[in-house]
């Protein structure tokens, strides 16, 4: 099953992220704290969106059914110039080892695709890392094309600083005076 992410899947969430770094090879990287999550996704402005991949119910021993929470998209809306509408980033894909090959991967993009094509968003796009064979070969087997003409450019820590800084600079002729978004 599938459904929004809601303020109670926070921790679940914050924990399958680690999980990804983890197998990205990137724990380190991976800093976000829930507070953080829970502002991005439920703040009075939200960042980012969030589906859940739950399994099939299954009965205890105690007899109550339960779902158990095996996998997660999260996303945020991006823009296209060329074709003038919004489409769909898919930030981070992750669905737990014991559940892979269940379909959860599979009905999280369905989703996210149906998302796509009733809002008239026209583009649906993500980024894989080269190693990742698996994945690439997944994405591939559902029509997803790579983007071999086009690099991820990344800036982050003290280039980004010192990029800012040229924006406040008394130097700068261009300077942007005031930036509000």
């Amino acid at each position: 099953m599938i459904r929004p992410a809601t303020p109670g899947d926070v921790p679940a969430v914050h924990a399958m992220i680690r999980e990804l770094a983890a197998y990205e090879r990137a724990l380190e990287a991976a800093k976000a704290t829930e507070e953080q999550l829970h502002e991005a996704l439920f703040g009075d402005h939200p960042a980012a969106f969030a589906l859940i991949a739950e399994s099939d119910e299954s009965t205890p021993e105690d007899g109550r059914a339960e779902r158990e929470t095996v996998g997660f998209a999260l996303w945020f809306r991006n823009f296209s110039t060329w074709t003038g509408t919004h489409g769909v980033y898919l930030e981070d894909l992750y669905v737990r080892p014991h559940a892979r090959r269940a379909g959860h991967g599979r009905a999280l993009l369905a989703a996210l695709a149906k998302i796509c094509t009733d809002r008239g968003y026209e583009r649906f796009e993500w980024s894989v890392l080269d190693w990742n064979e698996p994945s690439i070969a997944f994405y591939k087997s559902l029509g997803a094309e790579p983007m071999s003409e086009w690099t991820v450019h990344r800036m982050s820590g003290e280039p980004l600083r010192t990029l800012a800084a040229l924006a406040q600079s008394d130097e700068n002729p261009n300077r942007a005076i005031s930036l509000s978004i």
